[in-house]
């Protein structure tokens, strides 16, 4: 057993699982575990899943790292959630889950989640408003967001039906359930558009109410927003990350294992609890004049902190003291983590999926398993293994030069920023008829190749409108593909910073909410984040960016191609439009 005297509990719920990690008073992490959470595909570009579900997964995660680690449950002083930004429907009758699964609604998947695509129609009709409330999310709504889905439900649903529910960013949900408060956080993609414009008078259910009646979801400000979450301070609850929602009630603590009572912080999106357990991250640059010394000099410093959080997609965040309005960049979103702080925030709807597209469709894909097997190793290491070995076998410079002719523009999912376009898709140029081994290991190095690129042009986009990026901080498991981060970091010219835990960064930003929860005087006051992070955070290591010449020349030209692709298929796609409304 360990010997703090306290713990808190950091619970992170992902696209394919949820996890519960314990940490104790100086932030190590004392106990995880996981468990997997279902996905449902009801249709194309539909995805859904269930609360229950989700919460059965919690449970037994937080149960098993409870036992697994001998902690004594007494001693848990705080929790902290995290979810992906999915939409979770409830009834306003007995907060039973609300069907989404169309045509007949009789399923207990209650959750749109976040990469569902549903709601394409639904986002055109939204941004043909032009309404000002979209200057903050880039200028354009994406389909990933939660209100094209709500007024999916409400085109598809029967008109009774829809007036029963209540809508939460999954986050949300999940605080509720373990607390029975409606408490609301302020990062919560329902609630945080609200906060923004000083001439608002409706600041509370995150839209304006004449922009919901305008895309016909006028229903919704009905009852001061109830269904939404209410009206900050009237008939709703809406706090920063961590500050106290409430304390765990005796159904969930029995549920969990845990006893009632227990400080619950308001949770955030999970990849804001990305950038809390990934920008805190200790380090010594090679350059002095980067590393954040005081407090003061501490919190300007991390506003030159990019996070990525990588997944399935990765989140791009950067926190400034004022907003900045970047294209095709949501936010900024006012006191999302920090009060009086701005969020933007940029991503890429696909790495992780990405190059497990890659490496499941290529012919060689068997192969290679195989291959990797007989050494023992994963298909990962294999291939970065065999990308060296050719370097070595073909006297080439680099690894980059094995792909000099290969050019690979990887939005096979759409493109979530800088462009905010969900039909972009993918293309390549230097197809052969090779489908070895090592083909399918330059088409995996030109994945990666792809997403540093885009990376490099989400930061060049946030700097050019104002931000001032110095430092990659990334997190998940992607950190762990030294040639990916080798490229990022050479990519954008700047170095990358990975934290000391590299795959729990997420739920170990959601544990140290559960700490800031737990400091929570009889006022309700709760220690700042900066001090909890400052006080948790862990020692990361930096990564540099190539110093070879002849590789950094090979890189930026690869860009010029990369944005040279990026900005072709869009023409080609409307010269064949323009030739096809020629003939009506």
């Amino acid at each position: 057993m360990q010997s703090s005297l306290n713990y808190y509990i950091g619970i992170d719920v992902g696209t394919g699982g949820a996890r519960a990690c314990i940490i104790d008073d100086a932030g190590n992490i004392v106990g995880l575990a996981s468990e997997d959470i279902k996905l449902w595909q009801s249709g194309k570009g539909h995805y859904e899943q269930s609360t229950s579900d989700i919460w059965r997964s919690i449970c037994s995660a937080v149960r098993r790292a409870v036992r697994e680690n001998n902690i004594p449950a007494t001693m848990i002083r705080g929790i902290g959630f995290d979810a992906t930004c999915s939409l979770a429907v409830l009834s306003t009758e007995d907060d039973s889950p609300v069907s989404v699964t169309s045509p007949a609604f009789d399923t207990d998947r209650n959750v749109i989640l976040w990469l569902d695509h549903r709601a394409v129609e639904e986002t055109e009709r939204i941004n043909a408003t032009g309404h000002k409330v979209l200057q903050y999310v880039g200028g354009a709504m994406s389909v990933e967001m939660e209100i094209p889905k709500i007024l999916w439900l409400r085109n598809n649903m029967s008109a009774e039906s829809f007036s029963r529910c209540k809508f939460y960013d999954l986050v949300d949900a999940l605080t509720h359930l373990a607390t029975g408060s409606e408490t609301r956080s302020l990062c919560s993609l329902i609630c945080k558009q609200g906060y923004l414009p000083k001439e608002r008078d409706d600041s509370a259910s995150g839209w304006p109410k004449d922009f919901l009646d305008q895309i016909g979801l006028e229903t919704l400000s009905k009852s001061n927003f109830h269904c939404l979450g209410g009206i900050n301070g009237e008939n709703g609850r809406h706090l920063h990350a961590g500050e106290l929602a409430g304390w765990l009630c005796e159904k969930a603590a029995q549920e969990l294992g845990l006893p009632s009572g227990i400080a619950v912080g308001v949770g955030v999106i999970d990849a804001y609890a990305g950038w809390i357990g990934t920008v805190s991250a200790k380090v010594e640059f090679a350059e002095p004049s980067m590393n954040i010394r005081s407090r003061a000099e501490g919190e300007q410093g991390y506003f030159t902190r990019l996070a990525a959080v990588a997944g399935t997609s990765t989140c791009h965040l950067v926190m400034s003291p004022s907003p900045i309005f970047v294209p095709g960049v949501w936010g900024p979103y006012r006191d999302t983590i920090i009060p009086g702080c701005w969020m933007a925030e940029g991503g890429q709807s696909a790495t992780g999926q990405l190059i497990h597209h890659v490496l499941e469709t290529h012919p060689a894909a068997g192969q290679a398993k195989a291959l990797a097997l007989s050494r023992q190793t994963d298909i990962f290491t294999f291939l970065n293994e065999r990308l060296k070995e050719m370097a070595e076998e073909q006297h080439a410079p680099h690894i980059a030069y094995l792909a000099r002719h290969f050019f690979f523009y990887g939005d096979l999912f759409g493109n979530r920023s800088p462009i905010a376009d969900p039909n972009m898709v993918g293309s390549v140029v230097g197809l052969t008829s090779d489908v070895s081994v090592d083909s399918l290991a330059i088409l995996y190095y030109s994945a990666l190749e792809f997403i540093a690129l885009q990376t490099r042009q989400i930061v060049q986009v946030m700097n050019q409108a104002g931000h001032k990026i110095s430092s990659v901080f990334m997190s998940g498991s992607q950190c762990r593909n030294n040639i990916l981060v080798h490229l990022i970091a050479s990519a954008c010219d700047m170095p990358v910073v990975i934290p000391c835990y590299v795959n729990a960064a997420v739920c170990h930003g959601a544990a140290m909410l559960g700490a800031k929860a737990a400091s929570s005087d009889k006022q309700g006051k709760t220690t700042d984040l900066w001090t909890i992070m400052a006080r948790m955070s862990k020692h990361g290591k930096a990564v540099y960016p190539t110093t070879n010449r002849h590789e950094k020349t090979l890189i930026l030209a690869k860009y010029q191609v990369f944005i040279d692709q990026c900005r072709r298929q869009r023409e080609y796609r409307e010269v064949v439009d323009r030739m096809i409304a020629s003939l009506q």
